[in-house]
């Protein structure tokens, strides 16, 4: 009897498909692909130039995944959101380069038309990782096992977020943030900020972080001032709106405003608010 994916097999040129995978023959395969055993790949996906992915993977919908991607056995990326408004709208996925995805992760798509949930370059997603619907992430983060994340949460770059956490719906996570294992993540958390705890609040600058990131070695970076900022902001008796004002006419650095920045937003009516420090 003929080999129906053997057949498929010589339709992808260029990449690597195995006989006991199936890739529907409108999916769109860059070379280097190669495609595990068990694996699905449905009509509107496209893969980029040396992306893996494992095992009994199954990637679905209108999704859009860039160059050396690695993608592990059970990975479920593309198919429809966890949302009771969902209506069958053909959203995306869209996910960039050098990303890692471990054991068992899950991306939804988004939920209304036009919409999307997006994944930068060179972030680490471990094993049982939750992406929901209409969520952002940037560049080099790292999600550790278990993080559930909410629809329409946005994650910017270099955050770390330790294991086994919730994040709510519409929360923000700031640039290079770092948030503790088990924290309940319920509130924005701030550039630079370290958060831990349940409820979770802010301990401090992310200073390790800082450190590793090389930014105390920039001449442009005052660890100083923002100390100082983060001490009015939160450690004064003033309250936020005000001490923003403070900081900002008492001048800041680019990281400092960076952090004012995200707070003014955080404060927003369309925002959850800031994650509040410990006492």
């Amino acid at each position: 009897m003929e080999n129906k994916n053997t057949e498929l097999n010589s339709s992808f040129s260029g990449s690597k498909v195995h006989p006991n995978a199936y890739v529907d023959p409108s999916a769109e395969l860059r070379n280097g692909v190669i495609i595990s055993q068990g694996a699905i790949v449905g009509p509107e996906v496209v893969i980029g130039e040396g992306t893996q992915i494992g095992p009994n993977a199954v990637i679905t919908g209108r999704t859009k995944i860039g160059n050396n991607n690695k993608i592990f056995p059970n990975v479920f990326i593309g198919l429809d959101p966890q949302d009771l408004k969902y209506k069958g709208a053909s959203t995306e996925v869209i996910i960039g380069d050098n990303n890692t995805f471990r054991e068992c992760v899950t991306i939804n798509k988004a939920t209304d038309e036009g919409e999307k949930t997006i994944i930068g370059n060179n972030n680490l997603l471990m094993a049982y990782t939750h992406i929901g619907h209409n969520c952002e992430l940037g560049n080099g983060i790292i999600l550790s096992n278990s993080v559930q994340v909410a629809g329409h949460v946005k994650v910017e770059d270099k955050a770390i977020i330790g294991g086994c956490l919730g994040i709510h719906q519409f929360v923000h996570i700031g640039y290079l943030a770092m948030i503790g294992g088990m924290t309940r993540v319920d509130r924005d958390v701030p550039p630079f900020c370290l958060a831990e705890g349940h409820p979770g609040r802010l301990r401090g600058l992310n200073r390790i972080g800082i450190k590793r990131n090389g930014l105390t070695e920039n001449k442009d970076f005052d660890l100083k001032l923002l100390q100082n900022t983060w001490n009015l902001l939160f450690k004064s008796d003033h309250v936020i709106s005000d001490a923003l004002d403070m900081a900002i006419k008492g001048g800041l650095d680019s990281s400092s405003t960076k952090l004012c920045d995200f707070l003014n937003e955080s404060i927003s009516k369309e925002r959850r608010g800031p994650m509040p420090s410990i006492n």
